[in-house]
């Protein structure tokens, strides 16, 4: 079995949102609960889920920009978690975020110099002349013209704006990248040229990534495993093509249903399943499955209490293996739809 190069261990992250007259803490979101996770180098994992689930903020305590209530971030087997600030700023090279809005996320009054370049002179890595080198190549890569390095970001177009985004990441060599929705702000003719430009650095720099995303149709033909988040927990845990085939959870068939379905013959198959919009209380989590409020498959009094665990399969290889949250995973017959061949 392969060493994973990232692994989340029971992490919990949870946000004050009422404090008494002496300022302790009375009622606090929690955004993530109990997540584990692993990842094996060079894979992509895929995290979906609705919005607000928690796909962000697990990604930004991945990468440091969040504080872990509790619980562990392990990269390259030492505790991220459990350094201090100082001790994990090495480790911020290695592991980086794509932005999810190309727009927002560059500084309108920087050059497309300064935005690529800022890493390298924060971490002292380049000056000069190899900073210029480094930035040009790094534009290259990416598919921008290092003519275009004194321009401001208002001077390009959102796909454009995103290549500089992993630009910025990437050019400080990392080995892990959490992409946030890296292509839901963009055209649909866009996306696939930011998805092809993914796979292409991936391969050709040995990356890492953990792409989030709220929508099955991006990721079935990048990821090599999805993990799929409800209510700041991992519901399903799959290799895509055994996801997208037979979903084991309830709501991973949901999400499964708003797939477009490319092939005439098989559209209308299943139909789209509509949830209902009584989501829980971050504050005030519910007994039992999350998820049993808007499930069509819930049974009261056994769905609805107790603790429900995340259920490997027999012998499942952590880093491969099928992972579900369901008393019922192994009674239903749930609709999937194959994966398009990439």
């Amino acid at each position: 079995m392969t060493d994973p190069i990232l692994e989340v261990r029971d992490l919990h992250v949870r946000f004050p949102v009422r404090r008494n007259l002496l300022g302790r803490t009375t009622v606090e979101n929690h955004a993530v609960s109990g997540v584990d996770l692993a990842l094996a180098p060079g894979e992509t994992m895929a995290l979906v889920g609705e919005s607000g689930c928690g796909k962000t903020t697990l990604g930004s305590t991945i990468v440091g920009a969040q504080r872990a209530t509790s619980g562990e971030v392990v990269y390259d087997g030492l505790s991220l978690t459990a350094m201090s600030e100082r001790r994990r700023a090495p480790y911020r090279r290695q592991i980086r975020m794509v932005f999810q809005d190309p727009f927002s996320s560059l500084n309108p009054r920087f050059t497309l110099r300064q935005i690529i370049g800022d890493p390298l002179i924060a971490t002292g890595e380049a000056r000069g002349s190899e900073l210029e080198d480094r930035i040009a190549e790094m534009m290259r890569r990416v598919g921008l013209s290092p003519d275009y390095m004194d321009r401001y970001p208002h001077a390009f177009s959102g796909g454009q704006r995103q290549r500089v985004n992993i630009a910025r990441a990437l050019i400080v060599n990392p080995r892990l990248v959490v992409a946030d929705e890296p292509v839901s702000a963009l055209d649909v003719s866009v996306r696939a040229q930011i998805l092809n430009l993914l796979r292409e650095l991936q391969a050709e720099l040995g990356l890492t990534y953990l792409f989030i995303s709220h929508d099955l149709s991006v990721v079935e033909n990048l990821a090599d495993r999805v993990a799929v988040m409800y209510f700041g927990r991992i519901v399903e845990l799959a290799d895509t093509a055994s996801l997208y085939e037979r979903p084991r959870h309830p709501y991973t068939e949901a999400l499964m249903s708003a797939v477009p379905i490319p092939d005439p013959a098989l559209k209308g198959r299943g139909g789209r399943i509509l949830l209902p919009d009584e989501l829980p209380d971050p504050a005030d989590p519910p007994p039992g499955c999350a998820f049993a409020r808007r499930c069509r498959h819930a049974e009261a009094g056994r769905c609805d209490t107790g603790e429900i665990p995340l259920e490997r399969d027999a012998a499942a290889d952590p880093l491969t293996g099928r992972a579900v949250r369901c008393v019922r995973r192994d009674e239903l017959d749930l609709q999937g739809i194959a994966v398009t061949p990439s």
